[in-house]
């Protein structure tokens, strides 16, 4: 099972949260960008543009920070946060 985590923070504070649970036979790229079509349509979000620094973050560490660089419309919060938190 896959899980992420993806959270809305704005002034250093959660504003929300939720957990996206994938069950299927995909290679790990695609249960992040699966996990993380979800997240957005719970939040009611497009979904971010992965810029070089996202990538290098998301291998390094399985986390990354969205900021509204990573966005085209504009966004009511600092950053959105993901995480895988089980493979």
């Amino acid at each position: 099972m896959f899980r992420m985590w993806g959270k809305i923070f704005q002034g250093n504070r959660l504003k929300k949260d939720t957990v996206v649970c994938i069950d299927c036979d995909l290679n790990r790229t695609r249960k992040v960008y699966q996990a993380l079509e979800e997240i957005c349509y719970e939040f009611d979000l497009s979904k971010p543009l992965w810029l070089e620094s996202n990538q290098q973050d998301f291998i390094r560490t399985s986390k990354t920070r969205f900021t509204k660089d990573s966005f085209i419309e504009d966004i009511d919060f600092d950053y959105l946060e993901i995480q895988v938190i089980e493979e």
